[in-house]
């Protein structure tokens, strides 16, 4: 079976994303983050229709305020009632999940993407992406950076400036580089 460069990618194995295919890609989602960053408050239907043309699925009443930037868009899928502050980057190579009621403070970046520790298989021009989750009803405060493969669960709260390494269970308070639970919150 041929895989291409965009399956392996999807799937998490190595991938070389300087194929025209995921250069195309990257292109188109580039110009639409160019037309939504552009566009100001005062045109908010015109933002949701190039939202909903840049992300796999955007749910309703999402606001993403602007500059907004990511990889491919495609693999973003957001829920309901989400709010995206100034300055979020998403690295998108994996399927970035962000659920319902989840509030991103500015300057978020989400990393899916990411490089073998291995040098020979880096110099290859080779890379991976993992999945990202963030469960419903989750804050995630300013500065705060998510790595690949993680998981924030429902009803937490990330404190500025954190760095996510590892996965953070559902109902507490964690910050910190890396981040780590500091309390549990009644659920």
């Amino acid at each position: 079976m041929n895989r291409t460069e965009m399956d392996k990618m999807r799937a998490g194995t190595f991938y070389n994303a300087f194929v025209p295919e995921l250069i195309e890609a990257r292109a188109r989602a580039a110009q639409l983050c160019d037309q939504l960053n552009r566009h100001g408050k005062s045109t908010p239907e015109k933002r949701r229709l190039l939202l909903e043309k840049l992300l796999g699925h955007c749910g309703e009443n999402v606001w993403v305020e602007s500059p907004f930037l990511c990889d491919y868009g495609s693999e973003i899928f957001i829920g309901n009632n989400v709010f995206i502050n100034f300055n979020c980057t998403i690295l998108d190579g994996a399927a970035v999940r962000i659920g319902n009621d989840v509030l991103l403070g500015p300057s978020v970046q989400i990393y899916s993407a990411t490089h073998p520790t291995n040098w020979r298989i880096r110099k290859e021009g080779l890379e991976y992406a993992l999945p990202i989750t963030i469960e419903d009803n989750v804050w995630i405060g300013g500065g705060v950076v998510i790595c690949p493969g993680v998981t924030i669960g429902a009803r937490s709260t990330i404190g500025a400036g954190s760095v996510i390494t590892k996965n953070v269970p559902p109902d507490v308070v964690a910050a910190g580089n890396p981040c780590h639970v500091i309390r549990t919150v009644d659920a």
